[in-house]
């Protein structure tokens, strides 16, 4: 049986109580949010603790990069704090990985699964080989190669584009998770992303979740947001917002 897709929502705001009055706005359709670094440095625990008292699953998109022992203490912070998802960086390398994954515990999807940043969706090969340092980096190349640590270190996934879900599926297999942000509806704008793809493009490339942020959060009437992206990753295209 094909894994369905499942939709996060970013809850990117910068306090507990305009990330509480988004959540009301949504309603119970949305069970997944993201707190990612802005509201995590304002109000992040708090965020954390009340989401879960609510029911809600969460991400925490906190991309940690350090020594492997403060790595360790995060995951394990994470998930004392009942998160399903947290993020470190790839590029932090397979020691990292492993204490990322000795703080977090089993990554058997019942506790907090690490996902492993490969290359942020920012980024085009020009402005990744200018970030390196060198010439003629094909990103989807990067992207497998720090993929495949991650997996080699028992990761629970990836975080990469819509662009390389599809390939990671193929040369790893379906048990690495892609979680994929960047998701943006047909014609809308794409803000600071580059590789972008929609709902459909995403869950069609084999995602196990995306997150959307600005599509939904934006909108006028954001539940209403939500079941379109739902929608259209059932039945195809996406309905432009009102």
């Amino acid at each position: 049986m094909a894994r369905v897709t499942q939709v996060i929502v970013a809850l990117d705001v910068g306090s507990f109580d305009e990330a509480r009055a988004l959540v009301g706005r949504l309603g119970d359709s949305v069970t997944f949010f993201k707190v990612g670094l802005e509201l995590y440095a304002a109000d992040g625990p708090r965020t954390v603790a009340w989401l879960r008292e609510q029911g809600r699953r969460v991400f925490v998109d906190l991309k940690a990069y350090d020594i492997p022992n403060t790595v360790r203490g995060v995951a394990r912070s994470a998930a004392g704090a009942g998160a399903s998802l947290l993020t470190v960086h790839g590029i932090g390398g397979r020691a990292m990985l492993d204490a990322a994954v000795e703080g977090a515990g089993p990554q058997d999807g019942s506790g907090c699964g690490i996902l492993a940043v490969t290359v942020l969706t920012s980024f085009d090969s020009a402005g990744y080989g200018s970030a390196l340092g060198r010439e003629g980096v094909e990103i989807r190349i990067e992207v497998e190669r720090l993929a495949s640590v991650a997996k080699d270190a028992g990761l629970h996934g990836v975080v990469c584009s819509g662009h390389e879900a599809a390939g990671i599926r193929d040369r790893l297999g379906a048990q690495l998770r892609t979680l994929v942000p960047g998701v943006r509806q047909a014609g809308s704008p794409v803000h600071d992303q580059v590789r972008t793809v929609t709902p459909r493009e995403a869950s069609e490339a084999g995602a196990s979740y995306i997150v959307v942020g600005r599509a939904i959060t934006a909108a006028s009437d954001p539940a209403a947001a939500f079941q379109r992206v739902a929608d259209e990753m059932a039945k195809g295209t996406l309905p432009q917002a009102p």
